[in-house]
């Protein structure tokens, strides 16, 4: 007869370092023992907003978004994607200070990006944003439009941190150094966060097989990199292999102590401008 085995639908978003990340489980490298997963691939702030719902059994999200999350979800210690000393970049088609960006009207992946978080502490108060899906926001940005909406900047997540001279645009600011410089601290950005109802024993085992994909993609790079290839948009091997260094690495497999710190300090800043709502001390899986 045949075992059935326990679904766990997993979303995450179709780039190259979460590509890479879940290379092992969407490629059967690894045995998932009693579990059978399934992958969805869309944009991160639709899987913030899908989160909210509790849809996914394991998902991406942004470390933003888990404040409104942490009575459905615990965070996984593994599978972050922390900027250390960099991260999401806010780019323009003109030389801007931090004073003038204030006044403009930004492109932005979503309100409930850890970008946009960063961004509004970075600013110190509330900004005009246009929504733009974020692999637009730099057509968008060197265009100054959208849907007649005009576009002074953009706020610039994934890929797209490597790639926005190539659409003759200039850095403003890079949000993961000055969040390093403002707080000695790794920028954490996203992290996998498991739904609570699946119970101690199932969110140990599913946490257990993301650690153990990870590990083979980081044991097993250049095939790996092949795959996470697939949802590059034009990067080319060697700009992949950058970025996937940038957001797959040790931080990847454990936050550590360090890591958890900057969670902490990250969600308390956002309370205390109030941007995130309530007072939230993350939760992570034993």
């Amino acid at each position: 007869m045949t075992e059935t085995k326990r679904l766990i639908r997993v979303g995450h978003s179709p780039d190259p370092d979460d590509a890479f990340m879940f290379y092992a489980l969407a490629r059967n490298k690894i045995d998932t023992n009693g579990y059978r997963f399934e992958h969805e691939l869309v944009d991160i702030e639709t899987l913030n907003r899908r989160a909210q719902q509790g849809e996914l059994e394991l998902t991406a999200v942004s470390l933003h978004a888990y404040a409104y999350l942490a009575d459905k979800y615990i965070l996984c210690p593994c599978g972050a994607s922390v900027g250390d000393n960099y991260g999401p970049m806010v780019v323009a088609r003109e030389a801007l200070t931090r004073e003038q960006l204030a006044g403009c009207t930004i492109a932005i992946p979503g309100t409930l990006t850890t970008a946009y978080l960063a961004l509004r502490l970075c600013l110190g108060r509330a900004f005009e944003y246009v929504l733009v899906p974020f692999d637009e926001i730099l057509t968008v940005t060197r265009a100054g439009q959208y849907q007649g909406q005009r576009v002074d900047a953009g706020l610039v997540i994934h890929e797209g941190q490597l790639t926005y001279e190539e659409d003759q645009l200039q850095l403003v600011v890079d949000l993961g150094q000055w969040w390093m410089q403002d707080t000695g601290l790794p920028l954490p950005l996203g992290a996998n966060a498991i739904r609570k109802d699946l119970g101690p024993d199932c969110i140990r085992d599913v946490n257990r097989l993301l650690l153990a994909s990870i590990r083979h993609g980081l044991e097993h790079r250049p095939e790996a990199l092949t795959y996470a290839l697939g949802f590059g948009r034009g990067l080319d091997r060697d700009k992949a292999d950058k970025f996937v260094g940038m957001y797959v690495n040790d931080w990847t497999l454990d936050f550590g102590p360090r890591g958890r710190q900057a969670v902490a300090t990250l969600l308390d800043r956002g309370f205390q401008a109030g941007v995130v709502p309530q007072q939230v001390v993350p939760e992570f899986v034993d």
